[in-house]
């Protein structure tokens, strides 16, 4: 038996028949033939004029003001005090060392270092430290610069 299209046939229940409507109550479709009671779309020629009739459930679907999420998403951060608390003179501190230290989670997403709060304060970094991460805030590169440390973007 060759392949051609007289004997090509759909995959089993991967189409359904048409609805036979106006076939009578004892069709599974009642009085009314699925139309409902009243109005436009219960009459003969009703349809004409309410073509995007799914848009419309589409379209207010939505909120009217939704805030849709970024497409960026939010990376770790970790601050510098943490970090300096954490790691020695002259480390090399890179996203799995923070993990295995007990900074992160994960850093699936990317991580952030950021200068830490009140860092006039406390004077900021006082250590030599080598920080690879994916992005770095403009106080934390100055600090570990003041240091005499390195910032590696990955």
């Amino acid at each position: 038996m060759t392949l051609a299209l007289n004997n090509i046939s759909p995959k089993l229940k991967s189409r359904t028949s048409k609805k036979r409507v106006g076939r009578g109550n004892s069709s599974g479709h009642g009085t009314y033939s699925c139309r409902g009671k009243k109005g436009q779309r219960s009459r003969s020629g009703g349809k004409s004029g309410l073509k995007l009739r799914g848009l419309k459930k589409a379209v207010k679907a939505f909120p009217k003001f939704s805030k849709l999420k970024s497409s960026v998403s939010k990376m770790a951060i970790v601050n510098l005090k943490d970090i300096g608390d954490k790691f020695k003179e002259d480390d090399i501190i890179s996203p799995q060392n923070m993990i295995k230290v007990g900074l992160l989670k994960d850093c699936k997403k990317g991580v952030k270092v950021l200068a830490s709060p009140g860092s006039a304060k406390n004077k900021g970094l006082n250590k030599k430290l080598t920080i690879k991460a994916h992005a770095f805030s403009r106080t934390a590169t100055e600090e570990i610069k003041k240091a005499k440390g390195e910032t590696i973007i990955l």
